[in-house]
């Protein structure tokens, strides 16, 4: 019997040939493809209809981004910006920092913006660089917990920091730093590197461009800013002209000693009649009392107690003791010291010499044996 050329009967089963087989495939594959093509194409569409010239291109904001208030604004980085060298150089640098400060934790922080956003890293840092205890919730799950942990720590650091409120509330808030604002967080790290004189040097002039996004009349609109995260020679401490107390260190240790004990002896001379005596530059200033006590008996004045602290346990009150003396020292026609109240808490030799060496020469003759030695 005669078979067909297309077919086999084997068992007894008519079966395709291969050839068969392969185009049927085919035609399903091509159909499947052509289905999925029209599902991009109106995928596409929707989304040119979406951002068309009819309304303006927004950015992926993330589903907050549309749940805006009236006149409520919020700002994110440009994508262009976080790749700025200067930047990631930046976040690096302070990462390191704050690894090494709490190294001793046994903390290591990766990201700046996923590990710093609940408060509880932060808590950490500021008690170790202050040296105090923060008082504060422990960190949850929640976003109302973490929310008011958050705020206890940033409330701590603002008082720290002795910063306008209005400057705090423009760099930094809870609500900024608990979305994982990078802007907001490198605000607040930076000024703690600085307000706590941290080893580091901080790369300069670094700056990002914001895509800021208001909601109007219902309608959210963008606009596009740079923000300054740091300036020209905004490495810790601002570097000042070298000046004799940077000769004598570096030159002239014996003159140094002699400048050392004058000083000592003129500022005995005062504090004496209140019976308080120093015989330790490099220490005894640190906290800003004899510093204050100094000015107002130098200017024939009583300092009220309750404007300094008398017995300062934490480099807040220290800070604000030196802070206090620098304003007296102005107050009475001195020259506003090169040397920040961080400088002098933190123990700066040079810094401490060059304040009690300002005040001594408006009160003592040029001539003296410290003047020669500086001069």
């Amino acid at each position: 019997m005669a078979t067909s050329p297309n077919t086999s009967t084997s068992s007894g089963t008519l079966t395709p040939k291969k050839k068969d087989e392969s185009f049927l495939e085919k035609i399903g594959t091509l159909a499947r493809k052509k289905k999925i093509k029209e599902v991009n194409e109106l995928q596409e569409e929707g989304k040119n209809a979406i951002e068309s010239p009819t309304s303006p291109t927004l950015p992926d904001i993330g589903p907050e981004g549309y749940q805006l208030g009236e006149a409520e604004e919020r700002s994110m980085i440009e994508p262009h910006s976080r790749e700025n060298a200067k930047l990631k150089d930046l976040i690096q640098v302070l990462l390191d920092w704050i690894n090494d400060e709490l190294a001793d934790h046994r903390i290591i922080v990766k990201d700046i913006e996923e590990d710093l956003f609940d408060g509880q890293i932060l808590q950490k840092l500021i008690e170790k660089l202050a040296n105090v205890k923060v008082e504060a919730p422990e960190v949850t799950q929640s976003e109302i917990g973490q929310k008011q942990k958050l705020r206890v720590v940033l409330d701590y650091i603002n008082r720290m920091l002795q910063l306008p409120p209005v400057w705090n509330q423009q760099k930094w808030s809870v609500d900024s730093v608990h979305t994982k604002n990078l802007v907001a967080i490198l605000h607040l790290v930076v000024a703690l590197a600085r307000h706590f004189r941290a080893p580091i040097r901080l790369p300069e002039n670094v700056c990002v461009t914001l895509l800021v996004v208001q909601k109007v009349d219902g309608v959210l609109q963008t606009r596009r800013i740079t923000e300054e995260i740091t300036s020209t020679n905004d490495d810790i401490g601002a570097r000042f002209e070298r000046d004799a107390f940077d000769t004598l260190f570096d030159h002239a240790p014996d003159k140094l000693n002699v400048v050392k004990k004058t000083l000592v002896t003129f500022v005995n001379k005062q504090l004496m009649k209140v019976n308080l005596e120093v015989t330790d530059l490099d220490s005894q200033f640190h906290d800003g009392v004899y510093l204050v006590m100094l000015i107002g008996l130098l200017e024939g004045y009583f300092v009220p107690l309750y404007h300094f602290h008398l017995t300062p346990d934490t480099f807040e009150q220290k800070v604000h003791n030196v802070t206090f003396a620098f304003e007296l020292m102005q107050d009475a026609g001195l020259q506003k010291p090169k040397a920040r109240p961080e400088d002098v808490v933190n123990l700066d030799l040079k810094s401490t010499l060059r304040v009690l060496y300002n005040i001594f020469t408006k009160y003592k003759a040029t001539t003296s044996s410290t003047s020669s030695a500086v001069q």
